[in-house]
């Protein structure tokens, strides 16, 4: 009997448009004679116990999330470190895990190629990331990160209005005039010959498997999400004349060439900062201190192998 394909479908990601797209992909799913079930919820802890009990009844071969990052990094959890793949139909605003695997922003391109992916058995095996904070561990695909874009998550989650991108936008102009530097203590590579600690004050730290964040940001341009390595950015303590100068630049890059921002590759950190918090792909993941680590071959997706 052929393993079904559930669809994880957020009805908050894309104004409503994760649902009509998620039964637009069923139907083409099941034309193939895949069997499909489609997982919701009114809030995202229904969502997650509704996946967890679809997950136990029918063993599926694959969760495709129907939304943004936030819905990606809650099929992330059911994947990890399991034979169940992890398909990703862009219906969010940023799409950065998508994009990151090479997928179409098209929602419609998207559902083409998952389609053919299902049909053909075909995977991609990448790394990901795995936070643990008091205790419990978190998986993340893409960016996690604390300091300056932590607050401005924090701030754009408890935000109405504007809408998409351009309320990330508004909660960046509004944190700049607040903001302060963080004093960090990060351990590198714990117990390994590669073990560093680094202390500063600093603007943000981002510990990356991918390479981009918050709609598009190519915070860590150079990561792989297949090289089992993390990619740590930092930028240093800055006066918010110069932040607002160095920050655009992160949108294309180029930001890695400036010598306020250092670079470094790690298996492990731990993260130590007062009344500070981490996000990783964009959902809150809690108070520091963090550890990191990135588990190599950790998640088989629906995306084509990179040539």
């Amino acid at each position: 009997m052929t393993r079904p394909i559930i669809l994880l479908a957020n009805p908050a990601s894309g104004r409503g448009r994760s649902v009509v797209a998620a039964q637009a992909l069923a139907d083409r799913i099941q034309r193939l004679g895949i069997p499909t079930l489609t997982v919701s919820g009114r809030s995202a802890a229904d969502a997650r116990a509704a996946l967890a009990d679809a997950v136990h009844d029918q063993q599926p071969a694959a969760i495709v999330a129907c939304g943004g990052d936030g819905t990606v990094h809650m099929a992330l959890q059911a994947v990890a470190d399991t034979d169940i793949a992890l398909g990703i139909l862009p219906v969010g605003t940023g799409n950065d895990n998508a994009g990151a695997l090479g997928l179409p922003s098209d929602t419609d391109q998207a559902a083409a190629i998952i389609c053919d992916l299902i049909w053909s058995g075909q995977t991609r095996v990448v790394d990901a990331g795995r936070a643990i904070v008091q205790g419990e561990s978190r998986w993340f695909l893409g960016v996690l990160s604390s300091g300056f874009d932590s607050s401005v998550n924090a701030r754009a989650n408890n935000m109405s209005w504007p809408a998409g991108q351009a309320r990330y936008i508004a909660a960046i102009l509004a944190e700049l005039r607040v903001f302060r530097a963080v004093p960090y203590r990060l351990t590198l590579d714990a117990g390994l010959p590669t073990e560093m600690i680094i202390e500063k004050r600093g603007m943000l730290l981002a510990v990356a498997n991918g390479p981009r964040y918050g709609g598009g940001m190519k915070v860590a341009p150079d990561a792989q999400m297949d090289d089992g390595l993390l990619d740590l950015t930092f930028l240093d303590e800055l006066k918010t004349s110069t932040f607002l100068r160095v920050f655009p630049s992160v949108y294309a890059g180029t930001h890695i060439r400036r010598p306020e921002v250092h670079q470094y590759r790690a298996r492990t950190v731990r993260i130590e900062a007062p009344s500070q918090t981490a996000y990783a792909d964009g959902e809150l993941i809690g108070a520091l201190p963090v550890d990191v680590e990135i588990v190599p071959g950790a998640v088989r997706v629906l995306a084509r192998p990179t040539s």
